[in-house]
């Protein structure tokens, strides 16, 4: 009888406790909900391709890019809808038809360039001390500049340059497109970037509950803490590989 591997383990439990946490999420829309529930399902079904993808780039497998494709058109639409429907989801659903949709088709063929096929991992790249200088300069200017752009459309009510929102919505975004190119050219440090994803998004959520007490931010805090576990494991994974390739 064929036992189950501690890395296989692993991976079955990050799946399984992300995919909880969005069906409870989704849950809980859709019974506030009373009208689009079918979107709020295509959703769910994005975000579920969305923790695929990332458990499967996290062991360096080729087919998370056929699974963030799934996630990125699902959820770069499901912006463009919103848009349409009078929200502000323009700038987002632009951001994915524009970057993080193209992104996926350069990653697969960037990474088969790298020996990714069927089962066969990726041979991992990793930072010279040159290209860490690099990084951290743009790092540091694409949050400000993105920073002073979000500042314009700001609605919080904060005064002061420094503001809570803004800075929380700066962050990730940023770490989310230097972490996908980085992933598309499979650099080890986009693990770095995906953990600052994590941890941003952590302290947003935590900062929402403490400030309105709304139970539904302890579902993201939650999904955002296996997504944390899952770049922890990715980084190591990656680490080794770098070293190897």
């Amino acid at each position: 009888m064929k036992t189950i591997s501690k890395s296989a383990a692993w991976n079955i439990f990050l799946v399984a406790g992300l995919t909880v946490a969005v069906g409870i999420a989704t849950a809980v829309k859709l019974k506030g909900a009373t009208e689009g529930q079918a979107l709020l399902v295509i959703a769910a079904i994005g975000s579920i391709m969305g923790i695929l993808s990332s458990v499967c780039s996290a062991n360096a497998k080729i087919i998370t890019f056929l699974f963030g494709l799934l996630d990125v058109s699902i959820y770069g639409t499901m912006c463009f809808l919103s848009w349409a429907d009078g929200g502000s989801g323009l700038g987002n659903g632009i951001l994915h038809a524009v970057y993080f949709i193209p992104m996926q088709f350069i990653g697969f063929f960037q990474w088969r360039k790298r020996g990714a096929h069927g089962g066969a991992a990726v041979k991992a790249r990793r930072f010279t001390s040159r290209q860490w200088l690099i990084f951290g300069a743009i790092f540091v200017a694409a949050t400000a500049a993105v920073y002073a752009l979000l500042l314009q459309f700001d609605r919080s009510g904060a005064q002061g340059f420094l503001r809570a929102a803004v800075l929380f919505d700066t962050l990730p975004l940023v770490c989310n497109v230097l972490g996908q190119y980085l992933l598309s050219n499979a650099y080890r440090e986009q693990w770095f970037f995906w953990l600052g994803v994590n941890v941003f998004s952590i302290a947003m959520w935590s900062t929402t509950l403490s400030e309105t007490g709304d139970s539904y931010a302890i579902i993201y805090i939650i999904k955002y803490s296996f997504y944390f576990m899952n770049s922890i494991n990715g980084l190591r994974i990656w680490t080794r590989l770098s070293r190897e390739g």
